[in-house]
């Protein structure tokens, strides 16, 4: 299992988390980013590609 950890100071809740990897990020029907502190070590490619996208660098992949 990993781990991530969103800046919600940093967070605009662009979405694009949620269109690269939305087995572990979402967006509720207030467009207020939901996600997956831990996920299988299967979605790490997706996760990676999602902080990679991030446009504030808000999304921190701690193991």
């Amino acid at each position: 299992m990993k781990t991530i950890d969103v800046d919600r100071s940093l967070c605009d809740n662009h979405g694009q988390c949620a269109i690269a990897a939305p087995a572990v990020f979402r967006m509720n029907p207030a467009g207020i980013l939901e996600y997956e502190e831990t996920f299988e070590d299967g979605l790490l490619d997706e996760v990676e590609e999602a902080i990679d996208v991030c446009p504030v660098q808000a999304i921190l992949l701690k193991n």
